[in-house]
């Protein structure tokens, strides 16, 4: 299996299965010098950790990194990066694979079970092997690695529709996304959430959810024209995230309903003296190269597949049957993607900044 590996020069290689003993990523192209602890990665790790709160799944792992490459004391004590790889290594210690023995043999409607064994003729049914959820991990740790790259850039996510239910933009609040279980803006929203996530859970289903990811502090410059786009990059990488079927820039999909004056972001002269854009539509990306704005971009996250209602299906031998996926599994897979969007972004960001200064200076 090839295709483990993202990025240019700031490449971000995962590997390990779901139920084996580890997983990790091997992370090539971070300058040398950058104070590195592995404090500051298992900071962005817990926030993806499972076994939270009700709304995920129960899986109770610990997600502690280890550093085992790429790091050395500097003349201070300090432990900062080589330029060399950085290899990290999360181990797994909660697995519970006779969870899906009554599976082995069936395909899971909605999994990638079938296309993994067309295209491979094998395939890990112990929760789906390298096509799990839990591969994440092991980003969530490399985009915190790429933050240390992108020194005076701030990126954040929330969660902004659960289901039909979407926040209240007039009432976003930061400081509100760390306070409830679900990274929700919107205190108010949050609530209902939870009263809405917990009906769907009890019934044994699941539901999709949409999350929006921002930069601020991006320069004016990054991302090429033609084949070496900004948003180009971040649509891809947020493609690649588990279970997304859908991705939108600044205005995405609404554009469509925008007049050319309304979609227009004019350009006057700030009280700064330097270009000030009166809205963003575009959202931080013109051409492909950044206009300095905040990124914005948003990705929506289809339900998890693994739900109790019986579902239609065929098994190894083609024969037509039903399968029940039990197990530990999110009722909204949509909750734990905020701080993997982050990572993702994060890690397009570092690349294109280590891009535009090779070509630039």
């Amino acid at each position: 299996m090839s295709h483990n590996t993202f990025g240019h020069l700031f490449r971000m290689t995962t590997w390990g299965e779901s139920h084996g003993p580890a997983l990790g990523c091997v992370v090539d192209g971070c300058p040398p010098g950058i104070p590195l602890e592995a404090a500051e990665i298992q900071a962005f790790l817990d926030k993806r950790r499972p076994g939270q709160s009700r709304f995920t799944t129960q899986r109770q792992e610990p997600d502690e990194v280890e550093i085992l490459s790429g790091v050395f004391p500097d003349a201070e004590g300090r432990q900062v990066t080589t330029g060399t790889p950085i290899s990290l290594m999360i181990r797994n210690v909660d697995q519970r694979s006779k969870d899906y023995g009554d599976i082995s043999s069936k395909f899971r409607p909605g999994h990638a079970d079938y296309t993994y064994w067309k295209k491979y003729g094998i395939r890990d049914f112990r929760g789906g092997g390298r096509s799990s959820a839990r591969e994440t991990a092991a980003r969530v740790a490399a985009g915190a690695i790429a933050r240390k790259v992108l020194a005076g850039v701030t990126i954040r996510g929330a969660l902004v529709q659960m289901g039909n239910i979407k926040v209240d933009r007039s009432l976003w609040d930061w400081d509100t996304v760390n306070a409830n279980p679900f990274f929700c803006p919107d205190a108010a929203t949050a609530v209902h959430w939870a009263e809405y996530l917990d009906k769907v859970r009890k019934s044994g289903s699941s539901i999709g959810a949409v999350i929006e990811v921002i930069a601020e502090g991006v320069p004016a410059g990054w991302g090429a024209p033609i084949y070496g786009k900004l948003d180009q990059d971040i649509a891809s990488a947020m493609m690649s995230i588990n279970a997304v079927k859908g991705v939108e820039i600044g205005a995405g999909m609404d554009a469509a309903e925008l007049t050319g004056e309304e979609n227009a972001d004019e350009i006057r002269i700030g009280r700064d003296g330097q270009p000030c854009f009166l809205s963003n539509h575009a959202g931080g990306i013109l051409g492909g190269i950044s206009t300095g704005q905040p990124i914005v971009c948003r990705f929506a996250v289809k339900p998890t597949s693994s739900i109790l209602t019986p579902r239609k299906t065929i098994d190894l031998d083609g024969d037509e049957t039903e399968v029940v996926t039990k197990g530990r599994h999110d009722p909204c897979v949509g909750i734990r993607a905020v701080p993997i969007g982050e990572a993702m972004l994060a890690v397009v960001l570092a690349d294109h900044f280590l891009r535009h200064r090779a070509q630039i200076g």
